[in-house]
């Protein structure tokens, strides 16, 4: 198979992403392809820190407000739906730059996802949510570390969503869900991925998160999660179950103030930070750049035409 060159832009979350792949595609006349498991759903925008509709006029950028929060939109949708957006972005002779921090969208795109969707079951799902909420997320992560430990070991006890989505695989199969992973048919998509790594000091990335987060909440933050709340999106769908969201919602059920709201989020934040920042130092091909040195910026470019390169298509 002749493999398609292309470059994604990861990193942790406030490492500075977005503002460098704004520059990166102005030099290289890219449109962007937005790797966050939560900007394809509409409304969410200040919550989800997506870019300003003016700047996607002048830079067109891909799976964005794709869903309404309460759609069931899977990883294979968000795979399909990419694979089409680089076939016209290639057609338009542009360049596509993916930029985002969800590391389970990344595996699926360029290292073989199932080619067919797991099964599903509601009642199971709300048995396990159930059980976490009344017992506590520990007693869960306990419960798929008897029946998968591979898995367990990957999913953070904390990461409800994902360890109930593994027991419910286990439930519905009767295999674990690394052994279903592992055995099932793959879906290659013919890409050869360049990752661009960004990284800094850890105490860096945590000033930006707490800087991020306070301008968020002074933006209407607040206000976003209310009206989401008012127009029946609420903590019932997945996407409201995230971070920032969920904390918003106990803030308008009377569950907490404000302040510890914002308290909360941003130490969640910080420990999301820290777990990307270990499923990123997994992936390769990678080139890691220190952000808090410079922006790197003739460099990574660089970096990006020596890999495309390979592409024809840009070499004549």
């Amino acid at each position: 198979m002749n493999r398609q060159p292309v470059v994604a832009l990861i990193g942790a979350t406030a490492v500075g992403k977005t503002a460098l792949s704004l520059l990166i595609a102005e030099k290289l006349n890219a449109e962007i392809i937005s790797v966050d498991s939560r900007q394809v759903y509409r409304y969410m925008d200040i919550g989800t820190d997506k870019v300003s509709l003016s700047v996607r006029r002048e830079i067109p950028h891909h799976m964005i407000d794709i869903a309404d929060p309460d759609e069931k939109f899977s990883v294979s949708d968000f795979a399909e739906k990419t694979v089409k957006a680089v076939s016209r972005i290639f057609a338009r002779k542009k360049i596509p730059l993916f930029v985002g921090g969800t590391p389970f969208y990344y595996n699926a795109l360029f290292h073989a996802s199932l080619n067919s969707e797991l099964p599903s079951d509601e009642n199971i799902r709300e048995k396990y949510e159930t059980l976490a909420n009344s017992q506590g997320a520990e007693l869960l992560h306990m419960r798929l570390a008897e029946v998968d430990p591979e898995t367990a070991e990957r999913l953070h006890k904390n990461d409800i969503r994902r360890v109930t989505r593994a027991l419910e695989i286990w439930d519905l199969t009767g295999k674990a869900p690394s052994q279903v992973f592992s055995e099932g048919e793959k879906r290659d998509y013919g890409f050869d991925v360049l990752y661009i790594g960004l990284s800094r000091s850890r105490q860096e990335l945590f000033s930006r998160i707490e800087i991020r987060l306070e301008q968020e909440y002074s933006s209407g933050f607040p206000e976003e999660v209310a009206w989401l709340l008012e127009h029946g999106f609420d903590q019932r769908f997945n996407p409201l179950k995230g971070l920032g969201y969920r904390e918003l919602i106990d803030v308008n059920h009377g569950k907490m103030k404000l302040d510890e709201a914002l308290e909360i989020s941003i130490s969640r934040t910080k420990a999301f930070c820290r777990r990307q920042q270990t499923w990123f130092k997994k992936f390769e091909p990678v080139i890691w750049f220190d952000m808090s040195e410079s922006n790197h910026e003739d460099e990574i470019i660089n970096a990006i035409k020596r890999h495309l390169d390979k592409n024809e298509d840009f070499n004549s």
